[in-house]
């Protein structure tokens, strides 16, 4: 998984800070083009200032001088994007963004249970990952992160990737490594959770830093269950759960009903979605 190029679509409304966080921090880590969207009504008179502010957020977690210029974001290695659209269709908006700059990695935050915030509710992250083909971080409103939206400190311990022949782990676990190795996790744990016999669970490559460690676990059971049982269960818990879904054209091509979506849903952390095909 690349992170040359981080995106974050919002309606940047209360709520959002903490996926918006999670987006800068990972943007700043890799030194990654930050691009941020706001899709917005064409009735709505919203000003720029709706927008986060990147400069008194970086201040904030010492990353940058109260004064800073565009001229010292621009040392930190972050280049940054910021996009407003008027539209009736926030889809169409969305996803014709996700064409013109092809992004690594979408962020986006979610409501669970209810329905995934206003973007699945209202029919808008589904159709959007279908066309990106790119990895997606869910950022639960309920869940804290591993990521301090105050501080900026990193926090990502325990990841927790469910395995198995199909779909293909591997991307799963490279994506996985990658965003550990990026934002300079120290004592990360990987637990690979094979739903089925150990002799059935697939062999993948996982190469680990100094004072990283992992385990193989095989369960047996329903699929869903077991994830979000050992997600509650791990101790300690997971900080992210990264699941390697289907899909060619977009990985959330049979989303509704899918385990990745009853996952989602009920996630106790955040999950990162990879796409196993291109």
């Amino acid at each position: 998984m690349k992170l040359a190029r981080i995106f974050h679509p919002s309606n940047f409304s209360h709520g959002d800070e903490v996926a918006f966080a999670h987006a800068l921090r990972i943007a700043v880590a890799a030194h990654a083009c930050f691009q941020l969207l706001r899709v917005k009504k064409p009735e709505d008179h919203a000003e720029w200032s709706n927008f986060p502010h990147i400069r008194s957020t970086l201040a904030l977690w010492g990353m940058l001088d109260a004064k800073a210029t565009e001229h010292d974001l621009a040392r930190l290695g972050l280049r940054v994007g910021k996009s407003q659209r008027s539209s009736e269709d926030p889809v169409a908006a969305i996803t014709a963004y996700l064409t013109e700059h092809q992004p690594d990695l979408l962020v986006l935050s979610t409501h669970q249970r209810s329905g995934m915030d206003r973007w699945l509710r209202d029919s808008i992250a589904e159709p959007v990952a279908r066309q990106s083909c790119a990895a997606t971080l869910f950022v639960p409103l309920a869940a804290p992160g591993f990521v301090d939206a105050v501080n900026g400190h990193v926090q990502l311990r325990t990841v927790l990737i469910p395995v198995d022949k199909t779909p293909n782990p591997q991307r799963a676990v490279d994506a996985a490594l990658t965003l550990a190795r990026t934002l300079r996790c120290r004592d990360a744990h990987f637990v690979l959770l094979h739903i089925g016999s150990s002799m059935s669970r697939p062999a993948v490559a996982l190469p680990l830093e100094q004072g990283w460690t992992s385990e193989y676990q095989s369960w047996g059971g329903n699929v869903v269950d077991l994830i979000l049982t050992s997600a509650r269960i791990e101790d300690p818990k997971p900080d992210l759960i990264v699941m390697a879904t289907h899909g060619h054209h977009g990985f959330l091509d049979a989303l509704r009903g899918s385990t990745t979506e009853r996952v989602l849903h009920n996630a106790p952390c955040l999950v990162l979605a990879v796409p196993s095909r291109g």
